[in-house]
């Protein structure tokens, strides 16, 4: 399709459609310099935006998600940031006294 197409199929003005495709927010592709779209991208572009999955085909499970595990906060008293405090103690200790360590 070209853009006036794809914008009409959209419901987007031409104008919105080239800044949407030339920010890559859309899927498109500039065959020569003009900017092209394909009706299957399309639909699946806004399957994803609406946040609807793609059906899966018959037979076919779909591949399962992964989530990263949240990670934790680090606990205070910890020997490494005792020492972390440790270490920034000592050093205002000494800036305060004027002397190096």
């Amino acid at each position: 399709m070209d853009i006036r197409q794809a914008s009409d199929y959209l419901g987007i003005s031409p104008d919105s459609l080239y800044r949407y495709a030339s920010e890559g927010f859309i899927p498109a592709f500039k065959l020569g310099n003009r900017w092209r779209f394909r009706r299957s991208r399309l639909e699946e572009w806004m399957d994803r935006q609406s946040g609807l999955d793609a059906v899966p085909e018959p037979g076919l499970e779909p591949e399962p998600k992964l989530v990263k595990p949240r990670q934790k906060k680090p606990v205070r008293g910890t020997t490494d940031t005792v020492a972390t405090e440790a270490a920034g103690t000592a050093r205002a200790r000494s800036k305060r006294s004027g002397t190096r360590g």
